[in-house]
């Protein structure tokens, strides 16, 4: 089972310039809807093993979070070949995610 990876300011260099297309998912423990985008987020992480899925606490990594200007949660952002191809705020069905993952 591929796993998500919790990235932080130390590992994300590596994120960043994985081979694989990257998704990132902002979110925080007292956000409802990141509670309901996270079980869609695992499920993907499980059936799609061709993309690196990563979740990052906006608690625990302002800068992050400020380099992507997430200003409201969950915050979905995938990156490709180092670069964020698509951004988008708030709660998205699956098919919406994978779409944003396929660019």
């Amino acid at each position: 089972m591929m796993s998500i990876l919790h990235v932080n300011k130390e590992n994300f260099d590596s994120v960043k310039n994985s081979e694989k297309t990257v998704l990132l998912d902002f979110y925080a423990d007292w956000c409802g809807p990141c509670r309901m985008v996270s079980p869609i987020v695992e499920e993907i992480a499980e059936e799609h093993p061709q993309y690196l899925i990563c979740k990052i606490n906006v608690d625990k990594e302002p800068e992050l979070a400020g380099q992507f200007h997430v200003l409201s949660i969950p915050t979905l952002a995938v990156i490709k070949n180092g670069n964020v191809i698509s951004q988008s705020a708030g709660a998205k069905p699956k098919a919406e995610i994978l779409a944003m993952l396929k660019g």
